[in-house]
């Protein structure tokens, strides 16, 4: 019986980095299209302070928008963790060609899958 719940746990972490990693290459190509499907179907998108909440439609438009004016030359992460009551976070670097944005992510499980609720990216 224990072996199944140690199985179990690390069946849904590898899930999850799984997840963290297919995020981080959607990210670093400057795919909305691949990033829109690791989203809620609501979504905060703030860019340098100005925060809006978006369906995942109109979020695609503003994270293409996004990754056009700044288009990637790198991400990576630089801290995630989680919160006593399950939320997750990841605290990330998205550089392009004239400079780079610090990039936080809370990210939700919404049934069985872990979707991003807030995406904020500030220029560093």
């Amino acid at each position: 019986m224990k072996l199944i719940i140690i199985f179990l746990s690390l069946s849904i972490f590898s899930i999850q980095d799984e997840i963290m990693q297919d995020i981080g290459t959607a990210m670093k190509a400057g795919s909305s299209k691949e990033l829109i499907k690791f989203c809620n179907q609501t979504i905060e998108i703030k860019i340098n302070g100005e925060s809006s909440n978006y369906s995942k439609a109109q979020a695609e438009v503003i994270l293409k928008n996004f990754f056009t004016k700044n288009p990637p030359k790198n991400f990576n992460y630089i801290h995630q963790g989680a919160s006593p009551e399950g939320l997750k976070y990841t605290i990330g670097r998205y550089t392009h060609e004239k400079g780079a944005f610090r990039v936080v992510m809370f990210i939700k499980k919404i049934g069985d899958k872990y979707l991003i609720d807030t995406l904020n990216f500030s220029e560093e």
